[in-house]
């Protein structure tokens, strides 16, 4: 990548840009988030709105919520910007300058649950209107890894004949307590 890219996107944005192939990665702080998207846009040529996601990072140790990930591209230029920011709240929506951006804020808002404000209408869009939660969350419960054995046993001896070698645990994403033990083992026999 050439160092001048990265010297543009770092004074555009008023942040420090890494080097990832042929794309910048800069951090901004959430308050400058719709005029890091713009500067992207208007003063390094970003003619092309890839993609919006967010990373749950709430378990980490510093606890900062929501990492907010947007990969935006200059076709001219064949060079791109990873824009990325952490949400402890609603977001303004970038819509207004890449109206691309609408399905992938509404995607973020109902799989992680983070708002965009401006956004011209966060309605569901992969599940139905009665569902309840952010699948996507670490807080999440995946309740299906107790109902049914989840498939591609980890537990050592799992699905052969024979004892098992320890007891079963907790599937991932089940908070402890969310069962009794009793439900647990039945739930993780095989059937």
């Amino acid at each position: 990548m050439a160092e001048d890219w990265l010297e543009r996107v770092g004074a555009a944005l008023g942040a420090e840009a890494a080097a990832d192939a042929a794309r910048a990665v800069a951090e901004v702080p959430a308050e400058r988030w719709h005029e890091s998207v713009r500067a992207c846009r208007d003063r390094l040529g970003c003619d092309f709105f890839d993609w919006l996601s967010a990373v749950d990072e709430s378990a980490i140790a510093d606890g900062r919520g929501m990492r907010i990930v947007a990969h935006l591209w200059s076709i001219a230029e064949r060079r791109g910007v990873l824009l990325k920011t952490h949400a402890s709240g609603p977001l303004p929506s970038v819509t207004d300058l890449y109206p691309g951006a609408a399905w992938h804020e509404r995607e973020t808002h109902e799989m992680f649950g983070v708002g965009f404000t401006g956004h011209p209408g966060l309605d569901p869009l992969l599940l139905p209107p009665e569902f309840e939660g952010h699948p996507l969350r670490k807080d999440f419960v995946l309740a299906s890894r107790v109902v049914k054995p989840w498939p591609g046993e980890k537990e050592p001896g799992g699905g052969r004949p024979g004892p098992r070698k320890r007891a079963p645990k907790r599937p991932p994403g089940v908070p402890e307590g969310w069962m009794d033990s009793a439900d647990l083992q039945l739930a993780s026999s095989p059937r």
